[in-house]
């Protein structure tokens, strides 16, 4: 699979077409989903309370659609990115403005390089202080030895 088709794969709901005029979706119940991506009900009424999904009500029960499973699976998989809830909400709601998808793209691209690059930057950072804190580990190993103190022994 390519990085396109990977990334086009997460940025539109599977099977939106697939269904026949007139057929039921199927529905989620919110211990459901919570089973399915391994996270508390809790996280997803948080995602409800931040107007990230929006399910609909049936009496005192959420009722999770096809596209509230889908939009759960973005949220949590832009997390795991890194991406800011922020970011998240506006890249699923610009789906449902250009259903072309070209809107999102470029936006998940511009999101993608952004974040690319502060993670490089992070990482720099990291390995300067790991070289640092060698240096310092070194130069404590040779005074212990100096001092006739195995710098292994506690």
């Amino acid at each position: 699979m390519t990085a396109a088709n990977a990334l086009a794969r997460h940025l539109a709901p599977a099977g939106k077409a697939d269904k026949p005029a007139g057929e039921r979706r199927p529905t989620y119940t919110i211990a459901e989903l919570a089973k399915e991506f391994a996270v508390t009900p809790r996280t997803i009424r948080f995602y409800e309370d931040q107007g990230l999904i929006t399910p609909a009500r049936q009496g005192m029960n959420r009722v999770y659609s096809h596209g509230d499973r889908f939009r759960l699976g973005w949220i949590l998989r832009g997390k795991r990115l890194g991406f800011s809830l922020t970011d998240i909400k506006e890249l699923l709601d610009l789906y449902e403005g250009d259903r072309s998808r070209v809107s999102q793209l470029k936006a998940a691209l511009q999101r993608a390089r952004e974040h690319v690059a502060e993670l490089e930057h992070q990482a720099r950072d990291l390995q300067a202080q790991i070289a640092e804190l060698r240096e310092l580990e070194q130069g404590a190993i040779a005074m212990l030895r100096e001092r006739g103190v195995d710098p292994e022994s506690e």
